[in-house]
């Protein structure tokens, strides 16, 4: 059984695979439920202490501005690097540790993926669509199957 977020209780349907108890432990994310009751109870107080695990360039000057509905702006006049929280700032002290854990449609076809292997990868990529003339604010259309390069590619852009 599962309950969703709006209260609903669902039968799960096929096979579950529970996580182990050594899995269990070693998770972020212990308690759904009191994490949402703690989302519920403080939609902006949640957000702005799940936005401090990232490092900023810049940090906000209001975490929902909400004075324009229904467009509203979240974090405002805030900078933030996707590429830097996810690959730049661990290559000092996880360079060879694994970020991406990558499984193809056989359990035999894996691959771990280091930091500094994704470096690697999302600069190359980000040299051939600097090459080929992409530049800040161009649209670039991804389709690719879920595999690393489609990671190495959103990072790249």
């Amino acid at each position: 059984m599962v309950t969703k977020a709006n209260g609903e209780v669902k039968e799960l349907e096929g096979e579950v695979y529970y996580p182990s108890q050594e899995v269990s432990e070693q998770a972020i994310l212990k308690d759904w439920d009191a994490v949402a009751e703690r989302a519920s109870q403080d939609m902006q107080g949640f957000w702005e202490q799940e936005a401090n695990e990232l490092e900023w360039f810049q940090k906000w000057d209001k975490v929902l501005d909400d004075s324009n509905k229904p467009f509203f702006k979240w974090f405002t006049n805030a900078k933030v690097n996707i590429v830097h929280n996810c690959i730049d700032r661990h290559l000092q002290t996880r360079a060879d540790q694994t970020a991406i854990i990558w499984e193809g449609d056989s359990p035999q076809e894996q691959k771990h993926i280091s930091y500094s292997e994704m470096h690697e990868n999302v600069c190359r990529l980000a040299n051939v669509l600097k090459a080929h003339g992409v530049k800040k604010g161009d649209r670039v259309t991804i389709y690719m199957p879920m595999i690393p390069e489609a990671a190495y590619a959103m990072l790249a852009c």
